[in-house]
């Protein structure tokens, strides 16, 4: 019998066809990349398509569809062969995932139903960054679809804390199909960074710095936001450089409808300067949905607080930046962690390697309050395109 008429050949393509593109996130069926599957007795021979040479995916798609294929009830051996897609096919593959937008075309618009999040902070050194990592990976543990876009260009570390480097500091890239870039997937988190384009001369030398002004920076945050094919996504987030320079002017122009996290220490001497970056997002229409105090009173195991950074910033960010009748929340005070500290070194989200730790406790509360307000649909259009 063909694979069309042999029950068991096409109990083997659905089981195939299910698995899904670790990069993509989609069944490998709905991409095309399925191709011949023959069934003689016990064997099958399954053969698929990758959507370029040297995929980075391709040994553990190989892997998971030969799972796929072996599940199915009577099957002992499964042969594999794999190809890759024609350019043809690869151009058809871009236009689906597209969907009809154009190239370049911003996908995170008022309309959409993606919640974009800058986090940002007035000054460097307050740990916005490993903030902004542990809470996007916090969210992905929640079942929503994250993005993570390092626009931090001059100071990256989102490929780090995310776990996205080798021995080397070398970060993962991104794999391109044709005018596609899709991006690495770390914890269930899709992140893009300047620092994954970066290579080192030799073994010891340093990755080289980046020294762009505002054109090249605007440009940078444009393509991340148009060239990177992140999919449907619930939150995309914005790891922002600290202070109100041109990133934080451009992500206000291009995104005016995002909203903003403010990180901030409890001292004075960052939290006055945290509510600057504030009050420069709310000049560009951006609202400030909350604030994060980090490095607050940490507990020892005698019971003794210890206020390092002293106390009251937080709050005082966030009652300087409430107006009209409108408060913005305290979302937590996460707690100074040599936990969270070491993680962070150690390239794992203390979310996932400690979740016990208070710091990982409470900024699992902000990934809650965050949950729990999504964005409604009330006076938006739907994003619908007529045919």
């Amino acid at each position: 019998m063909t694979a069309d008429t042999n029950p068991r050949a096409a109990a083997v393509r659905t089981a195939v066809g299910a698995v899904a593109d670790p990069e993509l996130r989609l069944p490998i069926g709905d991409l095309n990349m399925v191709r011949e599957i023959t069934v003689d007795g016990p064997h099958a021979n399954v053969s698929i398509v990758l959507t370029i040479v040297g995929c980075p995916a391709a040994d553990r798609i190989s892997a998971d569809v030969h799972a796929a294929a072996a599940s199915v009830p009577g099957i002992a051996s499964v042969e594999l062969d794999v190809g890759v897609m024609t350019p043809a096919e690869r151009k058809a593959l871009t236009e689906q995932l597209k969907g009809g937008r154009a190239t370049r075309e911003m996908p995170f618009t008022a309309a959409s139903l993606t919640r974009v999040i800058a986090v940002t902070s007035g000054k460097g050194g307050v740990g916005k960054s490993t903030m902004t990592a542990n809470l996007a990976v916090a969210l992905a543990q929640r079942g929503l679809a994250v993005g993570l876009i390092d626009a931090d260009v001059h100071g990256f570390s989102i490929p780090s804390l995310m776990g996205l480097t080798d021995s080397t500091g070398a970060a993962e890239q991104p794999t391109r199909i044709d005018d596609l870039m899709l991006p690495p997937v770390a914890h269930g988190v899709k992140v893009i960074s300047i620092g994954m384009f970066l290579r080192r001369g030799g073994d010891e030398s340093p990755l080289g710095a980046i020294a762009w002004r505002g054109p090249m920076l605007h440009r940078t945050i444009q393509q991340f936001l148009t060239d990177v094919f992140f999919g449907d996504l619930d939150i995309l987030l914005i790891d922002m450089p600290p202070g109100t320079g041109d990133i934080a002017i451009s992500v206000g122009q291009i995104l005016p409808h995002a909203e903003v996290l403010v990180v901030t220490t409890p001292q004075s001497a960052a939290s006055d300067v945290a509510v600057r970056s504030g009050l420069l997002a709310r000049q560009t229409g951006q609202q400030v949905t909350g604030v994060i105090e980090n490095m607050s009173a940490m507990v020892l195991a005698d019971g003794t607080v210890v206020d390092v950074f002293g106390s009251g910033g937080g709050l005082a960010v966030a009652d300087a930046l409430s107006q009209d009748g409108k408060p913005v929340p305290l979302l937590a005070s996460v707690p100074l962690s040599p936990t969270l500290r070491e993680d962070a070194d150690a390239s794992a989200p203390t979310v996932i390697a400690h979740p016990d730790d208070p710091a990982a406790k409470a900024i699992g509360h902000v990934a809650d309050a965050l949950t729990h307000t999504q964005r409604g649909l009330s006076g938006r259009s739907l994003p619908m395109r007529v045919r």
